[in-house]
């Protein structure tokens, strides 16, 4: 009976958790290249009772063992990379990737973040940043007197843009997408950024449909991944699963109490 108590108090532990993973994809639904998040679990270690084949008479042994568990633990929390729904802007520095990989940023510290997030903007010296005012890397950088409304990106990220004066469009740089061996071993940095890890591997580099690599949609945006029908059933799953741990732990604080009792 002491050991449903801790059993159960994991399985509470445990989808607590989950609810908290769920609630942060639905606070994210409307996030910007928001990728969802999923918690896997594992149980916990067996305190074996009897090992399997121990001899039962001299010619025979038993067939099975005696095992009992000790609860769940949290396992994982992976992120699902599946492709968002696009949306169509009609905002002239608007990006969406369609595909594997991410726009690489600069930080404030001269390191490199990877996002999937493509609303981007112009500074005061005419780069395309975020909307954090970190640069989109390699640079993209406006020529003096360029007319907004013209620029352009194709779907293989070459970015041309019109100045005044001058009716032929101007090839100013190069979008590349960063892909990596593992995606979901980056570490989520908050922001709509992911940094490099161990577990991910360096960056890849290819130009938007090359090699595997996504291609680049003008004026639109990947919103987020999240099926918000989807999650709100996960959540009636988990707050059931977290009722019913509840309940063991209840029924074992009877049965225990029935059994100190006894002596009465």
């Amino acid at each position: 009976m002491v050991r449903s108590l801790w059993t159960a108090a994991t399985g509470m532990n445990g989808q607590q958790a989950n609810i908290d993973t769920i609630s942060n994809n639905l606070s994210n639904v409307n996030t910007t290249g928001y990728k969802q998040q999923r918690v896997e679990f594992e149980d916990l270690i067996y305190q074996t009772v009897k090992m399997a084949g121990t001899p039962a008479t001299e010619d025979t042994v038993t067939p099975v063992g005696i095992q009992m568990g000790t609860g769940v633990k949290i396992a994982a929390t992976q992120r699902m990379l599946t492709q968002g729904s696009l949306q169509s802007t009609e905002n002239a520095t608007d990006l969406a990737l369609v595909g594997e990989g991410f726009f690489r940023v600069q930080q404030y510290d001269g390191s490199f973040a990877y996002t999937r997030d493509g609303s981007f903007k112009i500074d005061s010296n005419g780069q395309m940043v975020t909307s954090n005012g970190l640069r989109l890397m390699p640079e993209i950088i406006m020529p003096e007197g360029f007319e907004i409304n013209t620029l352009s990106v194709s779907n293989d990220g070459r970015v041309t843009v019109k100045v005044s004066g001058n009716d032929d469009p101007l090839d100013i740089g190069q979008i590349e997408i960063y892909r990596f061996s593992n995606p979901v071993g980056l570490e989520a940095q908050g922001d709509n950024l992911f940094t490099v890890s161990n577990a991910s591997g360096g960056p890849i580099a290819s130009r938007p449909g090359f090699e595997g690599a996504a291609v680049t949609k003008h004026k639109f945006l990947e919103m987020s991944n999240v099926s918000v029908v989807n999650e709100m059933v996960q959540m009636i799953v988990a707050q059931r699963a977290y009722e019913f741990n509840s309940k063991a732990i209840q029924t074992s604080d009877t049965m225990l109490s029935t059994a100190v009792s006894l002596k009465r």
